[in-house]
């Protein structure tokens, strides 16, 4: 039986490993002709550091600079890749559970993400993927990419609805 994807999402980071992952994500949507959307989750809230004594000033700008900036670098990625507009999300919240939660919302068949390649499940993958292998009812693909970005060469790991 041929399985064919219609619906990928690709959770960016933003970092410069997400063109890596993105150049993947794009790929697979090209050969399956299927939809691509992008969703980037906002997290990061400067917040003073209290428990160690050191204080974070926050600065009401701030928090609308890092908005600004994240939109500016999802706006270039989604336009190099062909994103239409009405296929783009950023959101603020915890960035597994957004990631699901859009994926159920958009009927995503698939979900990329990139991984960390460390030690362990939890490691290798990062909270984020590793959350969301464990949450989403699509299948997964985490993208590899510390070594590997360097060298162009990926590896992933893919987990199916099926066998999860």
């Amino acid at each position: 039986m041929t399985y064919s994807y219609r619906h990928v999402l690709l959770a960016a980071d933003l970092s410069e490993q997400s063109a890596y992952v993105a150049r993947r994500a794009k790929h697979l949507a090209q050969t399956f002709r299927a939809n691509l959307s992008v969703i980037h989750v906002l997290d990061n809230i400067p917040m003073p550091d209290t428990a160690y004594g050191t204080v974070v000033p926050l600065d009401p700008g701030s928090s609308y600079e890092m908005l600004e900036a994240a939109k500016s670098r999802l706006t270039q990625l989604c336009d190099e890749l062909g994103v239409e507009m009405r296929r783009r999300w950023m959101v603020w919240g915890v960035p597994g559970e957004e990631i699901v939660r859009i994926a159920e919302q958009e009927r995503t068949d698939l979900i990329v993400v990139g991984s960390h390649g460390r030690h362990g499940l939890g490691l290798l993958l990062g909270s984020t993927a590793n959350s969301v292998l464990h949450h989403a009812k699509c299948d997964i693909m985490a993208i590899r990419f510390p070594d590997e970005v360097a060298n162009d060469q990926p590896t992933s790991i893919l987990a199916t609805s099926e066998g999860a």
